[in-house]
Order: C-alpha cells, then structure tokens, then sequence
C-alpha cells in the first residue's frame, strides 16, 4: 500500500486524534502477529523524524492498554466469576459457562493483541534516539517536546512490561521477545517460564521508576500517562500472583516476603510524600474530572465520551436502555457485603431475613441497584429520582425480556449524569482503572500475613497484615477487624475484603484463578422476590443452567492457530 506523506498541518494535529486511524490500520492488516509490523501507516524513518510522529507512536502503544467495559461479547470478566452474571446468552461468556471455549474456539484471546503490542514497544525502542532531534534546536516548542521524548523509552518500556504480564497471567509460560523477529525466527521462539516472565517485568520496573516523573499533572496536564507509581504498582501485582497458589504450589514465603515488600515500599512512597491516598469511590468511578485530582488514581485507560456502558447495564425498563441488564451482580456477592456491625450477614437472623438490605456494608449501596434502591436518571435537562423494583412483576423485574436474572442490577462505574434519551442524549467519558491504591494496601496485607502472619512488624514491615487491612475497612466506614490470630484465620478477611472493595475492577476472576478456588462458580444464586399486601419476602435460588468449571480453566488455552505456526510452542495441560 503506497504511503501519503502528511503535511505539516496534519502533524501538529492533537496526537490522540489519530487513535482511530492506527485502530483502523489495524483492522484491515493480514500478518503473522507475532510479527506485526508497526502499523502506523508510515515509514521507519518517517515515523522518528518529528516530534508529532513520535508521539503517534507513543501513543498507539498507549491505546493498547484495554479496559474491560464487557470484553466477552459485552460481558464483564467479572461475570465468569461469582459476582456476577450475563443476561443475554448471546455472549461468548456463556462459552465459559458451558466450558465450550477452546484453542479453536479461543475467549478473551490476547496472544495476538498483546504480542502485536509488544512488537510496537519493541520497534519503538529499536528506533528512538534524542539526538535525532537536534536539527529542531530552533522551533519554538523544542524545550517541552524534548523533554516529553526523554520520558517516552521509560513509558514504553512499562508499557511493554504490562503487556507481558497481561499474556503470563492469562497463558502462564510465553515466548519473552525483547527485540524485534523476522518471520522464520518468530515462529520457531520458545516460551519462557512464568517466573522468567516475573523477573523481567520486576527488573523492568525497578530500572524505570527512578527515571519516570512522580505526576504528569503540571507537565502533560493530564492523568493516564506512566508516573513512578505506575511502575511500582505494577511489581506489586506482578509479584503478588508470582507467590499466589497457582504459580507457588510450594508455597515459598520468600515469595510472599518479596511481594510484601513491594507493597510496603510502595505505601512508604504514598505515605511519604502523599501522592496517593483512599479516596471515596463515588468520586473515583464518577468518570469525570475527579479523575484527574483523584490522588487514589495510580493509573486509568482513558477513554472517550459515551453513554454506552449505561445502554448496556442499567436496568430494563429505563428510557433509552439497549439492551440493557447486562452484567448483574449475584446474591454470591451480596452475601459477601458484612452487616455494618462487622459480622457476616445471616439469613437466618430473622431480621436479616425480612429485609437484607438494611444495616449493611455502606459500600453495598454504592455498588449494586438492589430492589428498592433509588437511581438518578438525567433526560438531559432535568434529573428524576427512580426507585427501582426488582420484585417479580416489579417495573424492572421478571417477566420482562432481559430482565435481571440475579435480582440486581449494576451501579458501579454507571454514571448517573448521562442521559439516554434519544431526544436529548448526553455522553460522559468512561476512563477504566487499572491501578489504584486500595489495591496495593490489599496486595500487602494478603502477602504479609501469608509470609508472617496477621501481626508481625519489624523494621521492614511496619505495618502489620491486619492494621492495613483495617486502614481499608476504616475508609470504609466498617469496624476493624480484632478476630485471627492466625494466616489461616485472615485469610479469608482479607480474601473478602478484596473481593468488595474491588468488585467489578477486573481482579476477582484473576484472583479466583491465582487462589485456585474455581469451584466458587459452580454454584451461582440470585434472588427472588415477591410482594404481598405491600410485604416482601425474599427467596434466594440458584441460577441456571449450572456453571462447568474444569482446573484446566486456571490458565488460558493457547490459540490453535499459534501453534500450527509454531511447533516449539506447548500448548497448556488438558486444553
């Protein structure tokens, strides 16, 4: 295909602005994707000349990075899990359901996507060098357009590092490509193990973060760009799942010590200079510009303005919604919600029985559109409070097609300021978390007390298992947890905590995984509810069809098509 040289006006263009172009670059290229070309729609050389075509570059990689607004055919991940569940059986979920996916029938598949991106992080940093740019000594905006290129190569080099941890924690053991392949040398690679695959990730991040900018926010203007933090998060993760069960059958407290110690270290740099903080998160998943003074934020998939996670997720019955429903919260999570006491909810405790939803977790109500729960629905000129009802016969609730099939409805990440009028729509951005800083007080606790226990200190860990479990339920407004004297005692504390505080951010179908606590999927409920003379009764039933799950679902299959290209490739146990 002949290349256009752009003009110097289409140049100075915003580079975000050719996000789309690159996307549909893509979509129209046939290759081996293991060896991708770029894809820029540019030459080599071209695409290093200025600092515009830089940037496009910079940035094409950036869009790599996905979020999860329904990945599985408009399915949440969290809807593979007991969190949740999909209405509509068109989606590819219900393949993972029935366990009918396969190396031929692949779900979620990353190995292209991720390792095209990898080969753009790869071209990149084979092709950057600053003093291709000295020839611009003289433009106007030389000083801050060198100073953003020296940040790119650490940028990409995490974002590479990010990638890699994407395709290990979906395949386990997988090719580590650090430089560009030609065909024939692609296609004879081996996978590399997954701790190799940790260590370079933990190395790659350890060598960035002193050269990465604390924040961009006086520099860029902007969040969702790579800061120091970004880096140490990542570690934090990747380390986390290195010492979890499923890639630690051993159980090696080295393994949990280095984890722990990435965690504190990270907390110790938050709390020293007091970049990051919890924050509610009725402001962090507004998706408006609380994003960008949220000092719980550590990094976000930015995104453009829509309304269609709305369409797709609030309740049937609301104007507008197409199809709405959706993925829906199950009673499995609702049970999880402790009453606001600190004890677990019991549907036994007759009080609890006739009304389930009072006195609970104040993060229940944040999260999850339960019968009688009131929802702002904005028309574009003014706001109407509605209260929905999840009741059989109930405005929201069964017998309507598509209907919620749990009860529930999703309320997380919905905002409440986008209308879905036809008449008068508005449109919202929907920037993804990645990382936050609940998360890394998380991953802490978990490491530390699997490696010494609910309350061991010591110069190191300054901070016990438990007191950063509590700092979570303390923001929460929850009692702090007394009870374990034991690993095996918090365990499923903090298993739970961080099952609630990060519902529906993309971690519990990992961590179902990682724990190796599949068979939690097996047994899916919701809730039934009648009401008589204006009393409700409450009726939990299990969902079906029942849910297959088979251990060999703990990693990914990995592509069929993979493996015809490539005999030294293994695909993993019993796919």
């Amino acid at each position: 295909m002949q290349v256009l040289k752009l003009t110097f006006k289409l140049r100075t263009i915003m580079i975000k602005k050719y996000i789309a172009i690159i996307l549909v670059t893509l979509s129209i290229t046939g290759c081996n994707y293991l060896s991708f070309d770029e894809g820029t729609g540019q030459t080599k050389e071209y695409s290093y000349a200025y600092f515009d075509e830089l940037a496009r570059n910079v940035t094409y990689i950036y869009a790599q990075m996905q979020s999860d607004f329904g990945v599985l055919g408009g399915a949440l991940r969290e809807a593979a899990t007991d969190n949740a569940v999909y209405t509509w059986e068109t989606s590819n979920v219900y393949d993972i359901y029935n366990n009918t996916w396969s190396p031929l029938n692949t779900i979620d598949n990353g190995w292209p996507y991720y390792y095209s991106a990898i080969r753009a992080s790869n071209v990149f940093l084979e092709n950057f060098s600053l003093n291709a740019y000295d020839r611009l000594k003289d433009t106007p905006s030389y000083k801050d357009d060198i100073a953003k290129a020296a940040n790119y190569p650490y940028e990409v080099r995490f974002l590479r590092a990010y990638f890699y941890f994407e395709l290990a924690k979906r395949y386990g053991d997988i090719p580590l490509l650090t430089s560009t392949y030609s065909i024939d040398e692609i296609n004879k690679v081996k996978e590399a193990p997954f701790d190799t695959i940790v260590n370079f990730i933990v190395k790659e991040c350890d060598s960035i973060a002193p050269y990465l900018p604390v924040t961009y926010r006086n520099f860029y203007q902007e969040t969702g760009r790579i800061t120091r933090g970004a880096a140490m998060a990542l570690k934090s993760r990747v380390l986390l799942y290195a010492a979890s069960p499923l890639h630690n059958p051993d159980n090696r407290k080295d393994k949990w010590e280095r984890a722990a110690i990435a965690a504190g270290d990270f907390i110790k740099y938050a709390d020293t200079g007091a970049y990051y903080s919890l924050v509610s998160t009725e402001n962090l998943f507004a998706n408006g510009n609380s994003m960008l003074t949220a000092k719980e934020l550590i990094l976000e998939r930015r995104n453009d303005n829509s309304n269609d996670f709305e369409a797709k997720n609030l309740p049937i019955g609301f104007i507008g919604v197409n199809p709405g429903s959706g993925n829906t919260p199950t009673q499995n999570l609702i049970d999880a919600f402790e009453m606001k006491t600190g004890v677990p909810f019991d549907w036994n405790n007759p009080i609890n029985a006739a009304n389930p939803y009072m006195n609970r977790d104040p993060r229940l109500a944040k999260m999850i559109i339960y019968n009688g729960s009131t929802v702002s629905a904005y028309n574009g000129t003014t706001v109407a409070p509605i209260t929905v009802e999840t009741f059989i016969g109930g405005k929201n609730a069964a017998p309507m097609v598509g209907a919620t099939l749990s009860g529930y409805y999703l309320k997380k990440y919905i905002d409440q300021t986008v209308s879905l009028n036809p008449a008068s729509p508005v449109k919202k951005p929907h920037h993804y978390v990645l990382f936050r800083y609940a998360e890394i007080i998380l991953n802490y606790a978990e490491a530390l007390n699997e490696a010494y226990g609910p309350d061991y200190t010591d110069a190191t860990f300054t901070v016990s298992s438990r007191d950063a479990l509590n700092r979570i339920r303390s923001f929460a407004k929850m009692p702090p947890v007394y009870d374990g004297s034991s690993t095996e005692d918090l365990r499923p504390r903090i298993r739970n905590e961080r099952r609630i505080e990060l519902a529906f951010e993309d971690h519990r179908f990992w961590d179902i995984r990682r724990w190796k606590i599949g068979n939690v999927v097996t047994q899916i409920n919701g809730i039934k509810i009648t009401k008589t003379n204006g009393v409700y009764t409450y009726k939990v039933e299990e969902i079906l069809p029942k849910r297959i799950w088979d251990d060999k679902m703990y990693l990914y299959p990995i592509p069929q098509s993979e493996l015809y290209k490539n005999s030294n490739l293994t695909q993993n146990p019993r796919w």
